[in-house]
Formats: structure tokens, C-alpha cells, sequence
């Protein structure tokens, strides 16, 4: 069940965050320029510094959401960084993906995270059905934990979370003005933050 006071008090930390814009700005300009390094993965030094690498996903999805003012990449690419999976192309293709093309639907949080799922958790051989089929089982396990954990899995909701109504950013340039006064590129990292952490859990847990 969702704690809403808790989130609420996340939110408030994200307005009032003092953001670091010119180390996080370089800090994506090298992963355009170099692509994202591929890593091998040590499971017994993952496994034992779990905690610290949820801190660290959870806060890069908060950093990249504030600069790229996009949960779906924000979400994706830290999650990308941290495990050394795919490329910047990948991110390109998720600019339309906040709200499913800001319509207040599925959230960034949760695109930029199944994303991950495929590439980690998936085929190389998009025909082997049977091999690709246990992905959509931890997406929908995914899905289940971010709304247990925000109330909600689309942004309309999340956002009346979070502002106490939906500021529906895309719907005018008006609405996109109120919405960045009101902070809403800062507060609205709650939930990549929340929903890139929860994908690192299913990720480091499945090393097990």
C-alpha cells in the first residue's frame, strides 16, 4: 500500500533539492559522446552492495529526469549506466514515452524500467517465444510493486499525487509554463527515481 506521506515528503525533498546541473549536464554529454560502457557483471560484489546501488539508480533517475525533463529517459538510462546495458539511441527513441506522448498515461517510470527488462531479461531471438515469455511475467510483477508502492501507474494519477490535481503539462504551453513553475520537472523525479529503484531490485534479486 501506497505511503502517501512518505512520497509526499520525497517530493518535497526533490523541490527543494539543490541540483548539481553542470556535473549531471557532463555527466549524460560523456554518455552521448562515449555510448554507455558495457560492464561485466560481478554478482557476488553486486549482491553485497545492493543498497548502495539502489541509492545510486534511484538518484540518477531523479538527476537525468530533472535535465533531460523526462521521466521515461531519466528512468532508463539510469538503470542503462548502472548495469551496462544498451545505447543513447535507445534513450532517443523514449522522448514521446512521458505519459505515453503526454497524454497521462503509463508512466516513465514504468516504460524506462520494462525497457531495461528487455534488454537484460530478454532473447537475443525475438522468435523464441519461450524464452521471452518469463520477461512479460516480471513486468507485470514490476508494475504491481510501483503501484503498490505510488498508488497509481498512470501520470494523470501520479501527478494528483504529487500536486494535488493533474497538471496535464501537455496539454497547452500554458499548462507546460505552470507546471515548470510549480517545479514540476524536479518533483515529478519521484517516480522514476521509485520506479528505476524497484527495477534494480528485480535485477540484482534475479542474480541470486
Amino acid at each position: 500500500m501506497a505511503d502517501t506521506k512518505a512520497i509526499k515528503s520525497k517530493v518535497e525533498e526533490l523541490g527543494e533539492r539543490a541540483w548539481d546541473v553542470e556535473g549531471i549536464t557532463a555527466r549524460f554529454r560523456k554518455l552521448q559522446k562515449e555510448g554507455i560502457p558495457k560492464k561485466s557483471l560481478d554478482r557476488d560484489e553486486i549482491l553485497a552492495n545492493r543498497e548502495q546501488i539502489l541509492d545510486r539508480v534511484q538518484q540518477r533517475a531523479e538527476e537525468y529526469n530533472f535535465i533531460t525533463k523526462n521521466c521515461a529517459q531519466g528512468t532508463a538510462l539510469a538503470l542503462m549506466e548502472e548495469f551496462g546495458l544498451g545505447n543513447m539511441e535507445i534513450i532517443r527513441a523514449l522522448t514521446q514515452f512521458p505519459g505515453i506522448g503526454g497524454m497521462g498515461e503509463v508512466c516513465g517510470g514504468i516504460t524506462g524500467s520494462l525497457i531495461n527488462f528487455g534488454l537484460y531479461f530478454g532473447s537475443d531471438d525475438p522468435l523464441d517465444f519461450a524464452a521471452n515469455g518469463p520477461t512479460m511475467v516480471t513486468a507485470q510483477k514490476f508494475m504491481a510493486y510501483f503501484e503498490d508502492e505510488i498508488g497509481y501507474i498512470h501520470c494523470a494519477n501520479i501527478q494528483e499525487v504529487i500536486f494535488g490535481h493533474n497538471m496535464d503539462p501537455g496539454a497547452s504551453e500554458e499548462h507546460m509554463a505552470a507546471f515548470a513553475k510549480a517545479k514540476g520537472f524536479e518533483k515529478c523525479g519521484v517516480a522514476p527515481g521509485i520506479g528505476a529503484r524497484i527495477a534494480a531490485g528485480f535485477i540484482i534479486d534475479s542474480m541470486k
